[in-house]
């Protein structure tokens, strides 16, 4: 079965913290007459500092829509190819290994996509399959993840490559002040990632069952208004409350599987905010410690678009893994509201002890059967 290989993740140089943010947000909206409330939403998204492609005074310009996807375009191709070399050799693979390529991105637009530059820029083969995913937001990480798996199950034997590039500081729009706006200022980063999926051998997740599921009649939660000015991210008050309907297809997809989802040895999730992972603490039934690599990308990073399942994935890999045959689950959120999600078991085995921090065997210990 194919397997999803340790992933490789860059963040830009530049960073914004926790304490710059609010006061900016007090700088530049002090007489908003709901800044108390948008302060008080962006301490708790438990966002502690973010990576933006440039300067502070340059993200807060905005020099127009033709100019910020020249930046996206330029910062892609400045950023993207180092972090794929690194996932492929992650994955003991070459370039010219490689079958097929999923880009996914919501933060800038390219025609032809990345892909075509890569493959001509890197040495991929001139036949490699070319699948861009433009407008599926955050859960497009666990999108592609899911399309990868039935790439290989269609070609057995064939390597995926996964490239998510998401610039979402080129996205702020210094007009849009609604709350949802601000919050999100305060919550959104940039971070280019990658990871392979093997058709054969590899260590990491193996990919067993994946399925899709939308919300009906959410699919004006999370939009973008696309104006002259670009991209204006929309996002619903009610959005934090979707996991409520979200858990129980999570749990029938590990039950279709012969799988408890409150007793499997690890959860890679989505990490939109704090209130996402506290409800599937609750409605799953496991402890916080579950889902510590999802919030550590929210706390380090903020979210990172369809990035963040793939730098969870990548702390898991780092933190030395679970033991061989482990059960876990992965899944994306974005608009729609759609869900990508997967299940599968850890394949390889651990890394050496000294390489395993504390805490990840509680884990298993409690979770190691997953019926």
């Amino acid at each position: 079965m194919p397997v999803l290989c340790q992933p490789a993740v860059d963040v830009p140089e530049h960073v914004i913290t926790a304490e710059e943010t609010l006061a900016l947000a007090e700088r530049r909206h002090a007489r908003h007459p709901q800044l108390p409330l948008a302060l008080k939403l962006i301490r708790n998204t438990g966002v502690q500092k973010r990576h933006i492609v440039q300067p502070l005074e340059q993200t807060l310009r905005h020099p127009g829509f033709e100019e910020r996807n020249r930046v996206y375009e330029a910062q892609a191709k400045e950023r993207v190819p180092a972090v794929v070399q690194r996932a492929l050799d992650h994955a003991e693979l070459t370039p010219a290994e490689t079958d097929a390529i999923i880009y996914v991105s919501c933060t800038g637009f390219m025609m032809p996509s990345l892909t075509a530059w890569l493959i001509n820029r890197m040495g991929f083969r001139p036949d490699t399959r070319q699948l861009p995913i433009a407008q599926l937001g955050c859960a497009a990480g666990g999108a592609a993840i899911n399309r990868a798996h039935d790439f290989c199950a269609a070609y057995p034997g064939s390597n995926v490559l996964i490239v998510s590039c998401e610039f979402c500081s080129l996205c702020y729009q210094p007009t849009d002040v609604d709350i949802g706006s601000l919050l999100s200022d305060g919550l959104f980063g940039d971070a280019v990632a990658a990871a392979v999926v093997r058709g054969r051998g590899g260590r990491g997740l193996r990919l067993e069952r994946n399925a899709s599921y939308l919300i009906p009649h959410t699919e004006d939660w999370i939009s973008y208004a696309v104006k002259a000015t670009g991209f204006h991210f929309r996002l619903d008050k009610r959005v934090p409350t979707t996991m409520e309907p979200l858990a129980p297809v999570l749990s029938d997809l590990a039950a279709a599987h012969g799988w408890n989802a409150s007793r499997l040895g690890y959860y890679i999730v989505h990490a939109g905010g704090p209130r996402i992972l506290d409800d599937l603490c609750r409605f799953l039934h496991v402890e916080p410690h579950a889902f510590r690599h999802s919030r550590a990308t929210l706390t380090q990073y903020g979210n990172i678009a369809s990035a963040v399942v793939l730098d969870a994935f990548r702390r898991l890999c780092e933190e030395g893994g679970v033991p061989h045959g482990a059960p876990g689950i992965l899944a994306g959120f974005g608009p729609g509201i759609t869900a990508e999600m997967a299940v599968g078991r850890w394949v390889g085995g651990p890394a050496p002890a000294d390489a395993v921090r504390a805490g990840a065997g509680r884990v298993m210990s409690a979770a190691a059967e997953p019926r």
